[in-house]
């Protein structure tokens, strides 16, 4: 398929906001899929190019923290490997699946972030003592590897929620292992679409430019103003995101509660 200049710079634009805000506060994707939708690119391309560019701009937020030490990357070893190997198995389902009926339980947990972080009082940059197994840090990682590659939005903002809820970690520290656990599943499942033609190449390299520069920007944002601008944007992702699910009226819970009120 052909796209004007003019909406490819546009996407691009859309890629490098999206870079920003997913190095700061995931749900990058829920500008950058609807974007290529509009753009009139078919569901299946546009989640797998909006991989590729994903993939560039989570790799350049990673590094950014590695460098400036934000990074554990002995104790996130195994992690990241199971991110990758849930990633690929989730995307290996969705090139033979339809992932539509996952869209009904999505909302449900990302009202449940919003309110998390909403009503949490000691959210801040410290980490704290928590005894969580490292066997659970590995089950979390396969299970929100497996979702990422399958279907995808809101990986970033499951991650950081499981890190600091679960595991204690600061609000910083826990966005800059995001970006490793993510970077991994994203390059997991973007290697599979590959293999199964579901991206567009040019355009996704294109964007990928952009959004590897928006992480960059929204990595040392977020280093420098910490919470202060992390706790509302995740917050604002996770009802956005819903919102936009819940728009669709084939929606289950679309559906069901326009049953129950017609």
């Amino acid at each position: 398929m052909e796209l004007t200049a003019d909406v490819i710079f546009l996407l691009v634009s859309v890629a490098f906001l999206a870079g920003a805000i997913d190095s700061i506060a995931g749900g990058g994707g829920l500008l950058t899929v609807p974007a290529l939708l509009a753009a009139g690119v078919p569901p299946t391309l546009a989640l797998g190019t909006n991989k590729l560019q994903g993939t560039f701009g989570t790799a350049t937020a990673a590094i950014t923290f590695l460098l400036k030490g934000r990074v554990d990357f002995r104790r996130f070893l195994i992690p990241c490997l199971m991110a990758l190997t849930g990633s690929a198995c989730g995307a290996l389902v969705l090139t033979r699946l339809d992932p539509a009926f996952l869209s009904g339980l999505i909302p449900v947990l990302l009202i449940a972030m919003a309110i998390y972080y909403a009503l949490k009082p000691d959210l801040g940059d410290e980490d704290r003592e928590v005894r969580a197994r490292p066997a659970l840090l590995v089950a979390v990682s396969l299970a929100i590897g497996f979702y990422d590659g399958f279907f995808g939005p809101g990986t970033g903002s499951f991650l950081t929620t499981a890190l600091i809820a679960l595991f204690g970690f600061g609000t910083v520290n826990a966005i800059a292992h995001t970006k490793l656990l993510n970077f991994c599943s994203n390059l997991a499942s973007l290697i599979v679409l590959l293999a199964a033609g579901k991206v567009l190449i040019p355009l996704g390299l294109a964007m990928a430019a952009a959004s590897m520069l928006g992480g960059y920007a929204g990595a040392h944002s977020t280093m420098r103003f910490g919470t202060k601008a992390v706790r509302p944007l995740l917050i604002i992702m996770c009802v956005a995101l819903t919102i936009k699910l819940l728009w669709d009226p084939t929606n289950p819970i679309t559906k069901l509660m326009a049953t129950l009120f017609s």
